[in-house]
């Protein structure tokens, strides 16, 4: 098997292999027009988009700068993904993101990993994990998504996280590492912010 056929199956492979090198360049070509779009240019983002990425749905919003490791070619977007400046996915294998899910600015998701074992860091071995996030989620500024890592629906994200673990359904999680602080709930029916009440 060769060490690009390993970029999906978690097994350790070595990254420079010159099949993938090509591969990823020309990926990150794309990324780097993406990244020079006037503001004005919103329907030529959106083309170069859907070249780039796995997937992408309906009313998409991705605001440059945009970083990632292979431009996006193995991300999965629904629809109404909103994207703040600064999103970094480390797209070396699979990240998938439901409907209407928000990223906020500086959010790192990874799914590139390297062994503790320095011999085999020093001979430049990587793994990668598949990482999934829900629908509905919002992830604040600054969070990071290790490789593995599993996000459920509806799930609020606090600033600043460094989510290391799965995360249920219909929970607010913070800190580092990241726990689940309490469920979506009632109280969150009635007010937006501390005491700020919903009145819509």
């Amino acid at each position: 098997m060769s060490s690009h056929d390993q970029l999906h199956t978690g097994e350790l492979y070595l990254p420079m292999d010159p099949s993938i090198l090509e591969e990823q360049l020309a990926c990150l070509d794309r990324l780097y027009t993406f990244n020079q779009t006037r503001p004005t240019e919103l329907e030529r983002r959106q083309a170069l988009l859907r070249e780039m990425f796995a997937e992408v749905g309906e009313d998409c919003y991705v605001e440059p700068p945009l970083h990632t490791n292979f431009g996006g070619r193995h991300v999965h977007f629904g629809r109404q993904v909103y994207a703040n400046f600064n999103l970094t996915l480390v797209d070396d294998t699979h990240i998938y993101v439901g409907d209407c899910t928000m990223f906020g600015p500086n959010v790192v998701v990874a799914t590139a990993g390297h062994p503790i074992l320095p011999e085999l860091r020093e001979q430049g071995y990587q793994f990668n994990m598949p990482v999934h996030i829900g629908r509905n989620c919002w992830l604040g500024a600054g969070v990071i998504v290790l490789p593995g890592v599993t996000i459920g629906d509806n799930v609020v994200v606090g600033a600043g996280s460094v989510v290391t673990k799965d995360l249920p359904d219909n929970v607010v999680a913070v800190g580092n590492p990241c726990r689940v602080l309490r469920e979506v709930g009632e109280r969150d029916r009635q007010f937006y912010y501390r005491d700020r009440r919903i009145q819509l």
